[in-house]
């Protein structure tokens, strides 16, 4: 039984990627994203056909375009009934298919390097522009306290981790950005392995994690 996605990436993310315009380890994400949520992906379908009729008919006058023209196609989008998406889903396994392919296989493929307190981290290799990495989180740790000097998003791929009194379960994606500081913990019963994403370093709110920050490239 798939389980239900509650927490998803803006519309705003999901046209860019769509037109391409995400870097690597954005895109990597949310390729792995729209791979478990149908909801996701016939947005995302949904934008592609818009962008392809907007190519088809590249030859007429062009035309300023008011503040609301985003909020409006949105709105078209989301009463309209998108094509069923052709995109690959998830095969069998803790990673979804676009992970597997990138990684070259399941969790046995991942190289952890511990980071302390049980926690391990494996960083994927990706453009310069962002940062990618694999986080297991033993059930019940805490990640520091930290801030952000950018925008970072983590997706859950096994067990949950909770969030100022939010639960975030497989397939649900929090997007943290310069106005947010939290301390995620991982939910009990399961061990919690995440995604994120970040286009800037994080900020650590303690000394440990900050003198370790360097070495262990957060």
């Amino acid at each position: 039984m798939t389980a239900t996605i509650n927490h998803h990436p803006s519309d705003e993310v999901l046209l860019s990627y769509s037109a391409g315009g995400l870097a690597e380890a954005f895109n990597l994400m949310i390729a792995t994203h729209v791979s478990l949520c149908d909801e996701c992906r016939a947005r995302v379908d949904a934008f592609d056909t818009l962008g392809g009729v907007l190519l088809d008919n590249g030859d007429v006058e062009t035309a300023d375009v008011g503040a609301d023209a985003l909020a409006k196609t949105l709105a078209m989008i989301k009463d309209g009934d998108p094509t069923p998406s052709m995109r690959k889903k998830s095969i069998p396994g803790v990673l979804p298919q676009p992970l597997q392919d990138y990684v070259g296989g399941d969790l046995e493929a991942i190289k952890w390097r511990s980071v302390g307190m049980g926690v391990k981290q494996a960083i994927l290799p990706t453009s310069k522009e962002a940062s990618a990495r694999l986080l297991y989180i033993p059930a019940g740790a805490a990640m520091p306290d930290h801030g952000h000097r950018g925008l970072e998003m983590t997706m859950v791929l096994q067990g949950a981790f909770l969030d100022d009194g939010e639960r975030f379960g497989r397939g649900d994606v929090e997007t943290a950005d310069c106005e947010l500081e939290h301390t995620p913990i991982a939910d009990f019963g399961e061990d919690c392995i995440c995604l994120a994403v970040t286009d800037a370093p994080l900020k650590f709110n303690s000394l440990i994690p900050r003198l370790a920050q360097p070495f262990l490239r957060i």
